[in-house]
Parts: C-alpha cells; sequence; structure tokens
C-alpha cells in the first residue's frame, strides 16, 4: 500500500510529518474545519455522541483529539473522565485554551500520545473515539489493536471519517471540491502548501467502507457497524470489543 504523506520531499516518517503539519496549521485548523465543511463537521460529531451516549461509558479516550472538539461534544455524555491526546503539541495547546474557557478541565484533560503506543494500561477506558484521525496514523492496523487494547471488555470505539462518495453527481462535485477548492483555501488561510492536498489524497487512500470495517474485525472489534452521513462524505464506524 502506498504510504501518501504530507511532504513528499521530507525524509521524516509520516507520523513526524503529520505532526508537523498539525503543529503549523493549528492557528487556522478550528477555523479552516468549520469553514471548508460548511459546519456540517460538527453536526457529525453530534451524531457519532449520540450513538455513544446509549453506550454510557464511565471514561471516555479521544485518540487524535487535535483541539478538542470531539472530547468537548463528549461532555453529553454521562463520562466522568475524558482523556484526550494527539501527537501535536501546538493543537494540544489550542485544546487547552478552549477547555479552560469552557471551565471544564475537571472533566476533559488533554495530553501528549502516540496513538499507535497508548500510555494506559489494558481495559481502561470504557469508550475510545477518532474524529478524523485514523487516516493519519501511520500504522493502521496497529493504531486500532492499541484503541482494542485499552477497551474495557464490552468497550465502544466509535470513530467519525471522512469517506468517499460513490453516487452521481455527488462523487463528482465531491472530487473537484476536495482536490482543487479545497487545497486552495486551505493554502491561502493556512500559509502551508501542503496540508490541504494531504487532506484529499489520504481520504482518496483510506480504506473506507466495508474494507475499514474488515480492519476492524481483524483487530478483535465485534458488532461492526457503519453509519454514512451526508451523501457519504464522511462516517460513522462503531465496533465493541
Amino acid at each position: 500500500m502506498t504510504v501518501i504523506t504530507p511532504y513528499s520531499n521530507s525524509a521524516k516518517g509520516k507520523k513526524e510529518q503529520v505532526a508537523e503539519m498539525f503543529d503549523n496549521i493549528a492557528p487556522k485548523y478550528d477555523f479552516l474545519n468549520h469553514f471548508l465543511s460548511f459546519g456540517i463537521d460538527k453536526i457529525w460529531r453530534r451524531k457519532a455522541i449520540k450513538i455513544l451516549i446509549r453506550h454510557a461509558p464511565s471514561n471516555i479516550l479521544d485518540v487524535a483529539t487535535g483541539t478538542g472538539d470531539f472530547a468537548i461534544e463528549a461532555l453529553k455524555t454521562a463520562a466522568k473522565q475524558i482523556v484526550g491526546v494527539d501527537i501535536s503539541e501546538e493543537m494540544l495547546s489550542f485544546g487547552r485554551t478552549k477547555i479552560e474557557k469552557l471551565g471544564v478541565g475537571k472533566r476533559i484533560t488533554l495530553q501528549k500520545g502516540d496513538a499507535e503506543g497508548l500510555g494506559f494500561t489494558d481495559g481502561y477506558f470504557g469508550a475510545v473515539t477518532v474524529a478524523f484521525g485514523v487516516r493519519n496514523f501511520e500504522d493502521l492496523p496497529k493504531g486500532i489493536k492499541e484503541i482494542h487494547r485499552v477497551l474495557k471488555p464490552g468497550g465502544m470505539v466509535c470513530i467519525l471519517e471522512f469517506s468517499k462518495p460513490t453516487y452521481f453527481p455527488v462523487k463528482q462535485l465531491y472530487t473537484f471540491y476536495s482536490f482543487y477548492i479545497l487545497p486552495f483555501l486551505g493554502r491561502l488561510f493556512s500559509k502551508d502548501n501542503s496540508a490541504y492536498r494531504y487532506l484529499p489524497e489520504s481520504v482518496e487512500k483510506f480504506p473506507d467502507g466495508e474494507e475499514f470495517l474488515t480492519v476492524l474485525k481483524n483487530c478483535g472489534f465485534t458488532e461492526t457497524s457503519q453509519n454514512r452521513q451526508t451523501f457519504g462524505v464522511a462516517t460513522i464506524y462503531t465496533g465493541i470489543k
């Protein structure tokens, strides 16, 4: 499988490049995330958390938490503890500022961490969430197995990720927007020439749909399901340990 990285001319591995990319775009990340998705990303997060609410986890780990949007949305659950981890210190810094302003620091903590080597004991969390982050794993099965390891038996994984529309004309419109409009606007606002070119390329190569459900199953998850959003632009995946 071809490994898609943010900076094709860099000698660094994917993980280091992804951390560098998010450090670079952190100041404009929240603005661009909502602007480029027309705010629909907020709706996707709410729908994912509604699924999680029914599972009633006592604590939650949010992997690739970024600036903490998914962790903050998870406050709607009954979880007493929400921990967010990310490899980008700059993204975490902006997330901590948001959490401080909201006054929710007693329930949410953010810390630097690697999805493929989570620093938690086996079976610690009742649920693990990931929003738009699994595409960035350097070793996808390794990251999913780590998520499985830190989940309690019966715990739920809830993953929100971009996917590829398959029906005309949405597929064609999405492809044009993703490969031409989005990189231009992203480059204009973020000043990073590669970050928003990497995004559609990584979505294109990501094993979405049934292929990703197979990854979850191979890593030990059962009761796997997918819930496609907005004509297939994004998908909510769930599984049980």
